[in-house]
């Protein structure tokens, strides 16, 4: 049997992950004792596992996350109050697909940053996009926007993400224009996408820290409404403490 021609149009209809396969195939003398049937099984789920993995790396390319976390990676042994029916719960991405959010609160080196990660990692996992940026950054990059007349879109393109992170929430303080901007970004979202918001800043004290106080509650209404919270304790990062777990199996 001449492979070559089926090769070539394997490729032309561009079933990589089944040249893959039916090169290996071709390399294992008992892959010609099976059926039909059970070679072609083989080289669909090949190609369906193919597709898969590019497309996660297609979404974890865009998602342009700070940490390289995984919820199989989170560390319970820590004193810093992880609930674990609430990440298995929160690790299912059914909330995601609900649209609703995650306040996430606590000091510091506390995990808050790995833990959101974690979650939009998940979420990539399961087909869902996300989008991670710091608060600071987000900012400024909407003001560039703004003034190269570019904000319509940018907000359209964020409004399209499943699940945006929006990192060091309340680190700095917050301007006019700033606050109109997040209260535009989040309304486009409001019951249709999720977004995950930490900060060092406990959530009671977000009204005082936006200020206006009209668009302060307008802009927790959309964010606290069905909303899931989790509050971190202690100050050994997650990040920090699988660093040092890695080093410690060297």
């Amino acid at each position: 049997m001449l492979i070559q021609p089926l090769i070539d149009t394997l490729n032309r209809l561009k079933l990589f992950g089944m040249v893959l396969a039916l090169g290996e195939q071709a390399a294992q003398p008992a892959a010609q004792e099976l059926s039909f049937e059970d070679r072609l099984t083989l080289l669909l789920e090949r190609e369906t596992l193919h597709r898969e993995n590019r497309r996660l790396a297609r979404l974890l390319q865009l998602a342009q996350l700070k940490e390289r976390a995984a919820v199989e990676d989170i560390d319970y042994r820590s004193r810093r109050g992880l609930d674990r029916s609430q990440l298995s719960s929160l690790a299912s991405c059914e909330w995601i697909r609900a649209g609703q959010n995650l306040l996430i609160h606590g000091a510091t080196g506390c995990g808050k940053t790995y833990l959101a990660c974690a979650l939009a990692h998940q979420a990539c996992r399961q087909g869902l996009s996300a989008l991670y940026v710091r608060a600071p950054r987000l900012f400024e990059e909407l003001n560039l926007c703004h003034a190269d007349g570019s904000f319509p879109k940018r907000l359209a393109a964020i409004a399209k993400t499943h699940l945006l992170v929006i990192d060091d929430f309340a680190i700095a303080p917050i301007a006019a224009r700033e606050r109109s901007d997040l209260l535009e970004l989040l309304d486009d979202r409001v019951g249709s996408r999720s977004s995950i918001i930490t900060s060092q800043l406990p959530v009671e004290h977000w009204h005082d820290y936006i200020g206006d106080p009209t668009l302060a509650d307008a802009i927790l209404d959309r964010l606290v409404h069905r909303s899931h919270r989790m509050h971190l304790q202690g100050k050994e990062s997650m990040r920090g403490r699988t660093q040092k777990t890695a080093a410690d199996t060297h």
